[in-house]
């Protein structure tokens, strides 16, 4: 079920997903195309592969079957914020090293520290969301 508001100052779209794979590029599509819809088509592929690394991480390691995950994203000011929220709150996610013999896992939050100006975890009753940040140009910080 997708919800769409617009806020005073600035966007917001909500969607509610099934934990399954085909929807990482569901998602994905989507929130490239709300970035370009909202006027910032040089931020939309970084905001696409984000989505796509912290979905990815809530299902193999925050989801739960028939349990949906959430996808938020929002645009403030010169921020676009894509996050994503999964039932499973004491599965906090952490940068790891790479195992070199398997190209496949491990890079995923990496990936996320290099494209966000800002990440984190926020705990919820239920669950936690991970979120990233996206500078669209004008006075957004970019912290480690």
């Amino acid at each position: 079920m997708a919800r769409k508001a617009t806020a005073a100052d600035g966007h917001y779209d909500v969607v509610d997903y099934t934990p399954y794979p085909y929807n990482i590029p569901v998602a994905r599509r989507r929130v490239a195309r709300l970035a370009c819809d909202w006027g910032h088509e040089e931020v939309a592929g970084d905001a696409a592969l984000l989505a796509s690394e912290l979905i990815t991480n809530a299902l193999l390691h925050g989801c739960l079957r028939d349990r949906l995950f959430r996808v938020e994203v929002f645009l403030a000011g010169a921020v676009l914020r894509v996050a994503v929220t999964d039932p499973k709150g004491e599965r906090r996610p952490r940068p790891r090293v790479a195992d070199p013999h398997c190209d496949q896992f491990g890079r995923g939050l990496l990936i996320v520290r290099a494209l966000a100006h800002r990440w984190g975890v926020e705990g919820r009753t239920v669950g936690k969301t991970v979120w990233a940040e996206l500078s669209t140009g004008g006075d957004a910080e970019r912290t480690p």
